[in-house]
């Protein structure tokens, strides 16, 4: 199927279909200042493509990669409305921010490997098994089977009890996974750049940290990138607009969070620059090469305006 356009009868119909779904979950997560077309012109072309998969014994794995709040997860749920809701095509999603590994496994790694090991985000701090099982799971389900996602609590920087995961029931035509990194490659360590940020220069001036990350990075990620069936790709336009827009996304988190005890532990915005500045590395590389492979770019630019770039 070729990439349909906005104006085709057939997105129309899907956006009349939808619109009041894919407004609820605007409202559910607080998303505000969403573009006037934003459904209409990205969300709704992007879902009636993928519509257009022939049916198969396998879900089809979907990733959406971009750098700390471009935007993925939201632009997750909402293909996954109009997909299980509105074209019959059941689908579920998770992140990589929920298969973390445990403080204790990453405390592990601190002790041997480097302090800043401890600190989830990079490759290497990624329970790659847990992904790839679940995926297992949900390609062996049948209608009538119960799949628990893994769901992890950033403010409290460990899983919430298995009890309260959320369960998907039956079998998924799609499963939807985002990840800041997905799809990228280790980095040659040939001509290897030095400190590139405060936190570099600081804690990690020779390059242990940095380059453990990256071998990790050529490991069982790869294992899971390798079964993407589609890549699109949140192209946003600077390292400066990744540090900006997750704190957007720290501020937006605020007001989801109910309980006080978790509302305390939400960053400021000097801890949030901070702690992105663990990615500053491997985003470079992501903003500069995913493009050139990814099978979907949109392009997000300094107001925040989507646009697709590349489509099949």
């Amino acid at each position: 199927m070729t990439f349909p356009s906005s104006s085709d009868q057939r997105c129309k119909d899907l956006l009349d279909s939808s619109i009041t779904g894919l407004e609820r979950i605007s409202d559910h997560y607080k998303i505000e200042d969403l573009q006037s077309n934003f459904f209409k012109d990205i969300v709704i072309p992007i879902s009636l493509y993928l519509d257009s998969f022939p049916k198969r014994k396998d879900p089809y794995l979907i990733c959406f990669t971009g750098g700390q709040g471009s935007g993925k997860t939201t632009m997750s749920y909402f293909v996954q409305e109009v997909l299980s809701n509105h074209c019959g095509r059941p689908s579920m999603g998770f992140s990589i921010d929920d298969i973390y590994k445990s403080q204790e496994e990453r405390k592990k790694l601190s002790e041997e490997v480097h302090p800043l090991c401890y600190i989830r985000g990079v490759p290497g701090t990624h329970d790659i098994s847990m992904g790839l099982d679940l995926i297992k799971e949900l390609s062996a389900a049948d209608i009538d089977s119960i799949t628990k996602i893994p769901s992890f609590c950033k403010p409290e920087d460990k899983h919430y009890p298995e009890s309260d995961w959320p369960i998907y029931k039956g079998k998924p035509d799609f499963i939807f996974f985002d990840a800041w990194c997905g799809g990228a490659k280790p980095i040659s360590e040939e001509n290897w750049a030095g400190p590139m940020n405060d936190l570099e220069r600081e804690e990690d001036p020779d390059g242990v940290w940095s380059k453990w990350s990256n071998r990790e990075l050529a490991k069982d990620y790869q294992k899971l990138f390798d079964k993407f069936d589609l890549l699109l790709m949140i192209k946003v336009p600077s390292m400066d607009f990744v540090y900006r827009s997750r704190w957007i996304q720290e501020q937006t988190l605020a007001k989801t969070i109910k309980d006080p005890i978790l509302k305390d532990k939400i960053m400021t915005k000097e801890e949030v620059y901070r702690f992105v500045m663990h990615y500053e590395r491997l985003t470079h590389y992501i903003l500069e090469e995913i493009p050139k492979f990814s099978d979907i770019v949109l392009k997000r630019d300094e107001q925040f305006l989507f646009t697709i770039a590349k489509a099949p």
